[in-house]
């Protein structure tokens, strides 16, 4: 009978249930169906949570619960950081840029956030700029760009660490421009730099594309500063002494 059981789950597409169904409490046959489906129902979700994670492509494994909110953090006045783990901000296609010193905790924010998302099922993109640059240029080179960015069109939010760690050239610039517009009022994005607007003109040589770029991004935006040290820093010269 199990082995029945089994084979029609795999036709039915019952991935969740078929191990778990003899060690489900019921008292009548209602109960047990609903408690039967809800096993179902809640393994997908888990399933589909693990899956958005893995294609996030995360560094590190960074939670919101163990953030420290410390003083060095500034919120806008429109903002605290309880609306901000709410996610709205995905609902309503705005951007949060994460601006202050390496080492302060912007990373760690943007891949909470990131992964917080996707435990509630929307899809997420983490990239490290350098590296996004580099894949587009990869595929604009190979003929592969419209699928690059086919693949980006189904995603909630897309997060862009460290935005001028490394300076580019003007094609990686344009193409990161092409990528940033199309995200305008379309999805979200989360931005980690270390440099003021008024210096984003080191990342892109073409002043005018900084500055069509900024006005993209600030438009549904909301900045967060760092004015702290940096938290890593810190800690080593607390070892060594």
């Amino acid at each position: 009978m199990n082995e029945v059981i089994e084979q029609l789950c795999k036709q039915l597409r019952l991935a969740y249930i078929a191990e778990e169904f003899e060690d489900i409490p019921f008292t009548t046959p209602d109960e047990f169906v609903l408690q039967l489906l809800l096993k179902e129902r809640d393994g997908r979700e888990k399933a589909k949570v693990a899956r958005n994670i893995k294609k996030a492509r995360f560094l590190d494994y960074k939670v919101l619960e163990n953030y420290e909110w410390h003083k060095d953090i500034c919120l806008p006045p429109h903002l605290n950081k309880e609306e901000l783990m709410s996610l709205d901000f995905i609902k309503h296609h705005e951007n949060i840029i994460l601006v202050g010193a390496p080492g302060t905790g912007k990373t760690h924010l943007a891949s909470a956030l990131g992964r917080s998302a996707c435990e509630k099922g929307y899809e997420v993109r983490f990239y490290r700029v350098s590296h996004l640059v580099e894949e587009l240029e990869s595929a604009f080179t190979n003929g592969r760009l419209t699928n690059f960015r086919k693949k980006l069109e189904k995603v909630d939010l897309i997060i862009l660490d460290e935005m001028g760690y490394l300076p580019f050239g003007k094609e990686g610039a344009e193409l990161l421009f092409q990528i940033i517009s199309e995200c305008y009022e379309q999805k979200s994005l989360i931005i980690t730099s270390n440099l003021e607007f008024s210096q984003w003109n080191r990342i892109f040589s073409d002043s005018r594309l900084t500055a069509a770029l900024v006005d993209r991004l600030i438009h549904h935006a909301h900045v967060i500063s760092y004015t702290g040290t940096s938290f890593r820093l810190a800690h080593a010269l607390s070892k060594r002494t």
